[in-house]
């Protein structure tokens, strides 16, 4: 059997797998266990193991559960219940400013946890019933939350940019950084067409009436204070970082310690909300650190197989298709995947032929990086299978249909669609920050 033929037949059973409800690293790892031991015998066991010790040497991993834990304390504690009611104050006089609000409170939790689950799970207690009770119209309210909640992956400290980093062997540090722009653009992109949209069609996003905006400059100011808490924590946590000062995982231990001191401080650190914060900590630091593991052994028997040559040989030789037409290709195939896969399985699942092929082709791993999270972004949101859609489904009130939530997040899709061609276009806006700090050219 040919190279070719045994890596398509590695494809078409991780495939049967996951379409059977097998959890994903599973069926990653034994598909690529599978494969080590048949092609190369007993041998091949050590495709496995050699996987596993360099995922347990890989130092930034330590990173993963520190930031983690920073998300839930800050989340558990209801900290960020007091950054809602700051945008509820000083946004609450503008048409659509609510809506603006939630996007800004969607930005400093992404700052805070790095997860989409977590934005969408904030995004549906605290903003979804204050907006619906304000008469905002539930399609809008819908798409505001679901696009926000998507930023989580793209601003730092982005798990999933982790992921990249140790499947595609590229620092974290840098990763993080070239997300930053990307992140704040497309956050900014959200907020004008918000603005926009509501500006034409008020109904859309009614202002708040005076009498519940008519308070005391005191309570706004405290309000503010309380509400800028997780902001100060991310300085604390990203500044020497960037200067140089500590390490990443130096501040990311920082970042854990300001959170929970903050919830000290703010007397919110109960036993219980420190119990659900390890607790949910470990629970999501190994499941990453399975797939991780996972796909590390999968790679390991593309890497083996000469897969990627071949791939590039199809594209480049016989096709004749140019480095850009190929790129494209590729940002379309993780567009039909997330259809039906999480961004974690659409990464393990291609990256060992992706991301050395991207290589190959001249491109640069790190602004690649933003363009996959991108993508994945765009993925969450689109029909009929789209990983945010069910999440608001499973949290929205009954008013709020699933015809509502699909037909919610189109102008959004298309607001990052956007974003995406013009981080591909210039591609400075995720490059420009790490060369910088790091003096890339």
């Amino acid at each position: 059997m040919s190279y070719e033929m045994i890596a398509l037949l590695m494809f078409s059973s991780l495939m049967l797998l996951l379409f059977t409800g097998q959890r994903v690293f599973a069926a990653i790892g034994f598909v690529g266990a599978a494969a080590s031991m048949l092609l190369w015998g007993v041998g091949g066991v050590d495709i496995a193991f050699s996987s596993a010790i360099k995922l347990m040497k890989w130092y930034p991993l330590l990173t993963l559960p520190m930031f983690i834990f920073m998300g839930y304390v800050l989340s558990e504690s209801k900290i960020a219940d007091d950054l809602y009611k700051m945008f509820h104050v000083w946004f609450g006089g503008l048409n659509g400013g609510l809506a603006v609000g939630t996007i800004g409170l969607m930005v400093l939790i992404s700052a805070m946890n790095g997860l989409s689950v977590a934005g969408m799970a904030i995004g549906a207690t605290i903003a979804l019933p204050e907006l619906l009770r304000r008469g905002y119209d539930k399609r809008m309210v819908s798409g505001v939350i679901q696009a926000g909640s998507s930023l989580g992956i793209l601003v730092p400290p982005s798990v999933v940019l982790v992921l990249y980093a140790m499947i595609a062997r590229q620092p974290v540090g840098q990763l993080w950084l070239a997300g930053v722009f990307p992140g704040l653009m497309m956050a900014g992109m959200f907020v004008i067409y918000i603005v926009i949209r509501c500006k034409l069609n008020p109904s859309l996003g009614p202002a708040l009436p005076p009498e519940d905006r008519n308070v005391p400059m005191a309570e706004k100011l405290r309000l503010l204070g309380a509400g800028l808490l997780p902001i100060f924590i991310f300085i604390t946590m990203m500044v020497p970082f960037v200067k140089g000062w500590t390490s990443l995982v130096e501040s990311s231990a920082i970042g854990a310690l300001a959170a929970l001191g903050a919830a000290v401080a703010r007397r919110r650190m109960t036993w219980a909300v420190f119990e659900t914060s390890v607790r949910q900590t470990l629970g999501i630091s190994c499941m990453f650190m399975w797939i991780i593991l996972a796909a590390l052994c999968f790679g390991a028997v593309f890497d083996g197989l000469g897969a990627v040559k071949s791939i590039e040989g199809l594209f480049i030789g016989k096709l004749g298709l140019s480095p850009w037409e190929i790129l494209i290709l590729m940002q379309l195939s993780y567009l039909i995947l997330g259809t039906f896969l999480d961004d974690t399985a659409m990464l393990v699942i291609v990256a060992p032929l992706y991301v050395p092929l991207v290589g190959s082709l001249g491109f640069d791993l790190i602004w690649y990086g933003i363009l996959y999270t991108i993508t994945c972004q765009i993925a969450y949101m689109t029909p009929p299978f789209g990983y945010n859609l069910f999440l608001m489904r499973a949290m929205a009130p009954p008013e709020i249909t699933i015809r509502d939530i699909y037909a919610s997040i189109w102008p959004f899709v298309g607001v990052m669609v956007l974003a995406l061609m013009l981080v591909m276009a210039f591609p400075q806006i995720a490059l420009w920050l790490p060369g910088q700090v790091y003096g890339n050219p």
